[in-house]
């Protein structure tokens, strides 16, 4: 079976806000207040937790990789309780799967947020179900730009890792997908949307409602 691999993050959702926010819940902590407000920040949130906190201390000129060693679980805690906020799918991305799993393929998820937090997300979000496999930062020992994460999401979704594609939002899914010898597209639409034809991807996606044509050309 062939496979359709979206990242999460950036991709199939705007998780910024939520991500932001808990990263602020740090920098309170530490008597610095609401360090990360610009609107520079929202491509910042979507490489992670920890790049967020270094982010934020650079800017105020305290980075320390202890502090940021120390506040990562306060972040994640933080994140946890209020995972789904602020975060909103862009649109047309359920429409877009559902199209692509009736048309027969398989369709699941590889994504850096750590497994658990992702299964959380999706199911407040109301789409777990949408998508047969599910593999996080830490489910495997490796994660992306490691091809076998991506790898591992196609077999789960029942599909054959040389016969998928991936959906993503940045150099670490361009990376990826070359890792493991297959295509990738990146979504334009995101906050890093204009660096992205930068990476050569396969293909470029300004809209979601366009995905399952580009899908069929470029896998078949």
């Amino acid at each position: 079976m062939r496979t359709v691999i979206f990242d999460l993050d950036g991709t199939l959702a705007d998780t910024s806000g939520d991500l932001l926010a808990a990263a602020n819940t740090c920098f309170r902590q530490m008597g610095l207040g609401d360090v990360l407000d610009r609107p520079e920040d929202v491509a910042v949130a979507l490489r992670g937790g920890r790049r967020m906190l270094t982010h934020g201390l650079e800017r105020v000129q305290q980075c320390d990789a202890s502090v940021v060693d120390e506040y990562y679980p306060v972040l994640l805690d933080a994140y946890r309780e209020s995972i789904a906020l602020h975060t909103v799918l862009y649109p047309g991305a359920m429409a877009a799967v559902e199209n692509l799993s009736n048309a027969g393929y398989g369709v699941g998820i590889c994504t850096n947020k750590p497994e658990a937090l992702a299964e959380l997300l999706l199911t407040k979000l109301g789409v777990r179900e949408a998508f047969a496999s599910l593999v996080g930062a830490d489910t495997l020992p490796v994660r992306k730009p490691d091809p076998e994460p991506l790898r591992e999401a196609a077999r789960r979704a029942g599909g054959d890792p040389a016969k998928t594609i991936l959906i993503g939002d940045s150099d670490t899914d361009r990376n990826t997908s070359a890792a493991a010898g297959v295509p990738s597209v990146l979504v334009t639409f995101g906050p890093s949307g204009e660096d992205m034809a930068a990476l050569k991807p396969e293909g470029l996606l300004h809209h979601f409602d366009d995905l399952p044509e580009m899908v069929t050309r470029l896998i078949g």
